[in-house]
């Protein structure tokens, strides 16, 4: 289970790092409204859509905490509390990340499509869908991976198989 929660929260925080590179360059080129981003709010907040990046500062703390234990473990309640404080200091900027996953949702939506989708994830189907979307995500890609898995072994035998076969057939040149 702590290995699952962890891949969760690395892949939240990597997606949160790919996010910020890849879409922040692209809002200074382009200006989005604000009732377009009021749109994009509403549905991302709707969707739960962000939820998933709640735990990177936490994770940050975590893995921050201990480089600095590793390098000093005698310092360890110091180094908490100092973790600690400019980890609340750095959640003051939570909105910044919520404007930057407003604007990606904004980018790709029209006004309309939000305001549907918005009304979508606001409804039993959509929020019982918001609920289970991680877990259909998770469990999809853990599928395409043992398939994957799968495929390629076959391959690789089917492959191995046919070229010791050609090779078999080859008349003997001596």
């Amino acid at each position: 289970m702590f290995s699952t929660l962890r891949h969760h929260l690395t892949s939240a925080a990597s997606a949160l790092f790919l996010l910020a590179a890849v879409a922040v360059p692209a809002s200074a080129q382009e200006n989005i409204s604000d009732e377009h981003i009021a749109a994009a709010r509403e549905t991302v907040l709707a969707a739960n859509a962000i939820r998933a990046f709640d735990n990177v500062l936490p994770l940050m703390a975590d893995r921050t905490r201990t480089l600095f234990i590793q390098s000093n473990p005698a310092n360890t309640t110091e180094i908490d509390l100092v973790v600690n404080e400019v980890a609340l200091k750095l959640a003051e900027r939570r909105p910044e990340l919520n404007r930057v996953v407003y604007e990606v949702w904004a980018r790709r939506f029209t006004i309309e499509e939000l305001n549907q989708l918005a009304e979508f994830y606001k409804s039993p189907l959509g929020q019982k869908y918001s609920k289970v979307e991680p877990e259909l995500r998770a469990l999809s890609i853990g599928a395409a991976k043992q398939w994957g898995d799968a495929i390629s072994t076959e391959m690789v035998t089917l492959v191995r198989e046919e070229l010791n076969k050609r090779q078999a057939a080859e008349p003997k040149t001596e």
